[in-house]
């Protein structure tokens, strides 16, 4: 689906605000950042940088706000709620590494947000505000159907390699452990450890070194895609309980770690 998280997501920032987040991304983006853990008992602002203060498009019914993105106890939270902020009736939380990674084994354990028109995402990403062409890889969790999740990789703008994979239980109703292994030329998608899908044509592969993003949004005009917006009471929350990066060649970090496993 190529509305979302389209080559304008930084674009849209208010230009005061967009040389604000152009200045912090030019000052700690580094091509391929090094290997890391995230475990989340707080939110370390040398990693991390929490959205705050725009909206991704009209077609995003939220304003990310940085009060929907906590960490305690090993959990960070990414909050949906009902709050009017700006021209937009609900506020949501996203977070994106201030580092560019490249390749190596991309993981997080998730458990995401349930309900029709919610999105939840652990995504890489670079674009023209940032320099480049936009590319990314995705896992992306459709609310409106939480059995599967949606696989998707863009290079250069250029996206439409949907696939909708089944997780098992679902993806909301417990964490499971979701990695994408990115090369040169191929990507490995894997679930709890099992290979779910693979793209081995050079020309389909992102090359530009890019961020990490964790993200909840909705949208209210996306019902082909999304499902038509169902207003939820109180505040919805993704769980993510660790993130991490292992470059090509290093050790892996963890035991449960699919860079444990590769060949």
């Amino acid at each position: 689906m190529t509305l979302r998280k389209s080559a304008n997501r930084k674009l849209l920032l208010p230009l005061a605000l967009l040389c604000v987040v152009g200045a912090v991304g030019a000052s700690h983006a580094q091509q391929g950042g090094a290997s890391f853990v995230e475990e989340f008992d707080r939110i370390d602002g040398s990693r991390w940088y929490i959205s705050d203060g725009w909206a991704n498009g009209a077609h995003q019914n939220c304003t990310w706000s940085k009060d929907q993105v906590t960490a305690s106890d090993g959990i960070l939270r990414l909050g949906f709620t009902e709050r009017s902020t700006g021209d937009r009736d609900y506020a949501c939380g996203e977070i994106q590494t201030n580092t560019r990674f490249s390749y190596g084994t991309y993981e997080a354990r998730i458990q995401a947000v349930a309900g029709s028109g919610m999105n939840t995402g652990f995504f890489t990403y670079i674009g023209p505000a940032h320099g480049q062409p936009w590319d990314e890889i995705d896992f992306e969790f459709l609310g409106k159907d939480p059995s599967k999740v949606q696989l998707n990789q863009y290079v250069s703008g250029k996206g439409g390699n949907e696939k909708l994979v089944p997780v098992p239980g679902g993806a909301h109703e417990s964490f499971n452990d979701y990695a994408f292994v990115w090369e040169k030329d191929r990507i490995r998608w894997f679930i709890n450890g099992e290979l779910v899908h693979e793209v081995n044509d050079p020309d389909l592969v992102p090359s530009q070194a890019s961020k990490i993003y964790l993200s909840l949004w909705a949208s209210d005009n996306m019902e082909s895609w999304l499902g038509p917006f169902e207003q939820a009471e109180g505040t919805l929350s993704a769980q993510v309980e660790r993130v991490a990066f292992t470059a090509l060649g290093d050790a892996c970090q963890f035991p449960e770690s699919v860079a444990c496993t590769l060949d």
